[in-house]
């Protein structure tokens, strides 16, 4: 990395749009109804450590690692666009399609940290943004998300709470319809081009 070629503008405008692709907010009623599948508890700073990780590591080798595995971004979109769509299934229906994980440890990282926020759009958006961005911003783009990803899975509890019973099923129903939406498009824009 060249930390020579820092850009505080550049680094604002990679933090926004990595914002926009997690969506941490939007994604509230996800965690909270997962946080109690896996038995009260999310661990939070294994979850940020988790995607922070990924989405580094993608920064770094996404497109070298994927090619060692014999995958593509495709393959790799669609596999993520599986499960957020069961997720959103759940989420809607209110009827548990996976057994449901009650270790806190496995549960924070799948699928917490991927694929819902270190998912295959986020980790796409990362190789994309290396077209036009140095590495460096990019990085520190990375850092202040995870911040976000840290203060959002930490105040759950409070954000249920402030919500109410009521107020998290709205919700939870109508980002569950927003979570299948995202998973049929990134599953129809990336199926065609599979082998491709």
């Amino acid at each position: 990395m060249d930390f020579g070629t820092i850009a505080l503008k550049d680094i604002i405008t990679i933090s926004l749009t990595l914002f926009a692709v997690i969506d941490m907010v939007g994604n509230v009623p996800v965690f909270a109804s997962l946080r109690n599948k896996m038995g009260g508890e999310i661990r939070s700073i294994q979850a940020t450590f988790a995607s922070g990780a990924l989405m580094i590591l993608f920064l770094f080798l996404g497109r070298e690692f994927l090619n060692l595995m014999g995958l593509d971004v495709q393959s790799f979109a669609v596999a993520g666009s599986i499960v957020i769509f069961i997720i959103g299934l759940e989420m809607v229906l209110g009827h548990d399609f996976f057994k449901a994980d009650t270790d806190p440890k496995s549960g924070s990282v799948v699928p917490i940290a991927f694929p819902l926020i270190a998912g295959s759009g986020t980790l796409t958006t990362i190789m994309s943004l290396k077209a036009n961005y140095d590495d460096v911003n990019i990085f520190f783009g990375i850092l202040i998300n995870c911040v976000v990803i840290f203060l959002v899975l930490k105040s759950i509890k409070w954000i249920e709470k402030a919500l109410g019973a009521n107020g998290m099923l709205v919700i939870r129903k109508f980002f569950g319809v927003i979570l299948l939406a995202i998973a049929v498009k990134i599953f129809s824009s990336n199926f065609l081009h599979l082998g491709s």
